[in-house]
């Protein structure tokens, strides 16, 4: 059987590969696909019954009865509280908040809870989350050398900020293709256009083949644009015809084309005196690091200069000749000579610091710690975006055969898949190129882009999406599970000015929304998982959330919004395993004020090539490819990490002084604000009952508090 679904699959793709792409034919049969026809708004269906608050509800409740299915039981209002307390803002509700809607008895109680939680700027936070992981953000470019981009913690705050300020989503689209272009002297628009420098770009040293890592570039924007707002797997058309959707080679190196004179740049924001205060604040602070340097210049140039002759004297005659050819003069094959030559002479810290006398040993450890403690003030790089512009002229695009590109074939003008109407012309000039793009992906005609954001938003609030391949809407992504709403939805959001808060608001006020997690026998036989939302969800915390809810309870996370990133300490295990050269006191210089180590993990230095131990193990994704889901694993080091780990043991005990703060000496009294500031509920009885027994024995109540932390409900959404 399964040898001719796959049969069945190849020669329904076959023509693909075989197509004409002047056969307008061909793309107009092809056009029938679900995803590639216009999202067209269906009627709501005309359903009597209080369970529909929303047209959302009555499109659900629709698909339940074709499948004689009906709704879960509601969740309780306490509970409903936390969910979407945590949903839009990935925090858990205070007490004082939890206090307030239980006296609240009105009819629009919950509704008033929404409208405050969607005008928290921590709702930009959560959303922000979820949108850098599709567009794969990172502080850092990756591979080998990984280097820090100081410049672009500025894009992950606009798009918090455009979150939080509710930004249509058709203006924040704009603003990262083509900012600069639509949008000139707006900072927020340039700093948006760091979008097509979110991926991993490869940075290396030596000699470079230039016209490699200009279309390594180019390969990370065009597959970019595909995954996050078409929902395509355009990159697969890179080195050949789609196999299964109907985008041809030349579709995708068109669509490259919109981007050959795209080139990446830090754009400077401030004026003249901006610049000339950081001139001289630059200065002084050379000043100062200047005599610190010389003296351990000083005492390790002898020892330098005597362990590199003894190692140039070892070298055979060739590599010493090579040495001393000045570089500028060197041959091809000198300078690879050279290269040899320096690693063998190389000197490393630990062989210098072996042959220091210990007074000179000592004093330089001084030094270094001097130098470190001065560098930790290092000014601000000059404020800038970390940006795009485009250049004079735009080079020619060709397609590559099998995308290599020392193998360039027919030349091509910029464009847009074929398939994919409606059809805009595209500016020759090397401006105006991503204008035409951005104004042709939020057309109320575009088949795609709508319905890929309301899916994204969708699966955010409810767990999965429509179509549970958010990132491919193509022939081999699933097929939408209930396209009549998806379709609505989309075309509520062009219709509503593609106001994300909007949609967000009607899903979370849904009877949908508010039904409760749990499982059922009779309608799992039936819907074994749960695509036509018979019952919410069962959902895990993303690592980040894991981090902020336990900084949030313990009473110490720091809510400040925004800046540069942070570093907070590290396990010298994992230091000693990360970082094998270079000596070990200043690799990862730690962010010097401890409350900045309490902020929102959002905020934390994002490394590629080194991810913090507590968020790996539940699944922070390493941002070197787009991710449209989070993964949610189970395995032992999870437990480990908050039974054992530092951070779980220090905030456990954090946890303990703001419970004897708030609630006193009295058990009882503990027992409730202890479980009040965890779960957002009172303990039941038995749950009360095992506590007093716990401490009538002996527990501590340092102890408790990590039991809570460690509770299944305190890491799912209820």
């Amino acid at each position: 059987m399964l040898w001719r679904c796959c049969l069945a699959l190849l020669l329904a793709v076959a023509p693909v590969a075989a197509a004409d792409e002047k056969d307008e034919a061909w793309f107009a049969a092809r056009r029938s696909f679900w995803a590639f026809r216009k999202p067209v708004r269906p009627p709501v269906p005309q359903i009597s019954s209080p369970w529909v608050r929303t047209p959302i509800d009555a499109f659900v409740l629709e698909a339940l009865r074709e499948k004689k299915l009906t709704p879960s039981p509601p969740l309780d209002r306490e509970r409903l509280l936390r969910r979407v307390t945590l949903d839009l803002t990935g925090l858990p509700p205070t007490p004082g908040e939890v206090s307030t809607f239980r006296l609240d008895a009105s009819a629009d109680a919950y509704e008033k809870v929404v409208d405050r939680l969607l005008a928290s700027p921590h709702y930009g936070e959560r959303w922000a989350l979820r949108w850098l992981d599709v567009v794969r953000y990172a502080d850092t470019n990756g591979f080998e050398s990984d280097a820090e981009r100081p410049h672009a913690w500025r894009f992950r705050d606009y798009v918090v900020r455009s979150f939080h300020l509710g930004k249509p989503y058709d203006r924040f689209l704009q603003e990262q293709i083509a900012g600069d272009e639509m949008f000139p002297g707006d900072p927020d628009a340039l700093i948006a256009t760091g979008l097509h420098r979110a991926g991993p770009i490869h940075v290396v040293g030596g000699m470079q083949d230039e016209e490699m890592n200009r279309q390594e570039v180019l390969t990370e924007i065009t597959g970019s644009i595909g995954s996050v707002f078409l929902g395509l797997t355009i990159g697969c058309a890179r080195c050949h015809n789609h196999k299964f959707d109907p985008i041809l080679q030349s579709d995708y190196y068109r669509l490259q084309a919109v981007f050959a004179a795209t080139a990446l740049k830090d754009v400077p924001l401030g004026g003249e005196e901006e610049k000339g205060a950081h001139e001289r604040g630059r200065k002084e602070f050379d000043a100062r690091l200047a005599p610190v340097r010389k003296e351990l210049e000083a005492i390790e140039r002898p020892y330098r200069e005597r362990l590199r002759a003894e190692r140039k004297a070892k070298l055979e005659p060739r590599y010493a000749q090579a040495l001393e050819i000045p570089a500028e003069r060197r041959t091809p094959e000198q300078k690879l000579l050279a290269k040899e030559a320096e690693d063998q002479v190389k000197i490393y810290w630990d062989e210098l610091v072996a042959l220091l006398a210990a007074p000179e040993r000592e004093r330089r450890a001084a030094l270094r710690r001097s130098l470190h403690q001065i560098e930790l003030e290092r000014p601000d790089p000059l404020r800038s975006a970390f940006a795009v512009a485009n250049m004079e002229n735009a080079p020619t695009t060709h397609i590559l055969k099998v995308g290599d590109h020392r193998h360039k074939q027919e030349a091509v003008e910029p464009g847009f898949p074929r398939v994919l109407l409606p059809e805009a012309p595209v500016a020759r000039a090397a401006a105006g190129r991503r204008t035409a793009l951005a104004r042709w992906l939020v057309s109320p005609e575009h088949p795609l882009t709508a319905r890929v954001m309301v899916n994204r938003i969708w699966q955010l609030r409810m767990g999965s999406g429509f179509v549970a391949t958010a990132n491919d809407f193509g022939a081999l992504g699933a097929r939408p599970t209930n396209q009549k709403l998806l379709d609505w939805l989309a075309a509520e959001l062009v219709a509503g000015g593609w106001n994300v808060k909007a949609i967000d608001r009607m899903i979370v006020l849904s009877s949908v929304y508010r039904q409760s997690a749990a499982a059922d026998a009779a309608r799992s036989r039936i819907d074994p998982d749960n695509k036509l939302y018979w019952r919410m969800h069962r959902r895990r915390l993303e690592a980040e959330l894991i981090r902020d809810n336990v900084l949030a309870v313990s009473g110490g996370l720091n809510p400040r919004l925004g800046g540069k990133p942070v570093r907070v300490p590290i396990e010298r295990e994992i230091y000693d395993l990360i970082f094998t050269e270079g000596e070990p006191d200043n690799l990862w210089p730690v962010t010097p004020d401890p409350a900045e180590h309490r902020r929102r993990s959002l905020y934390l230095l994002n490394k590629r090539t080194v991810r913090l131990p507590f968020l790996t193990n539940f699944d922070q994704p390493d941002a070197m490819t787009s991710c449209p889901e989070r993964s949610a694993s189970t395995h032992a080091l999870q437990a480990l990490s908050l039974m054992n780990s530092d951070f779980i043991a220090s905030e456990s005990r954090k946890f303990a002084e703001r419970i004897e703060r708030e609630a006193g000496q009295e058990t009882q009294a503990r027992i409730r604000r202890a479980y009040l500031v965890a779960l957002a509920r009172d303990p039941r009885p038995e749950e009360a009952a095992m506590a007093r027994t716990f401490f009538s024995r002996g527990g501590r109540l340092e102890e408790f508090c990590l039991a809570l932390l460690n509770r299944h409900e305190f890491l799912y959404v209820p």
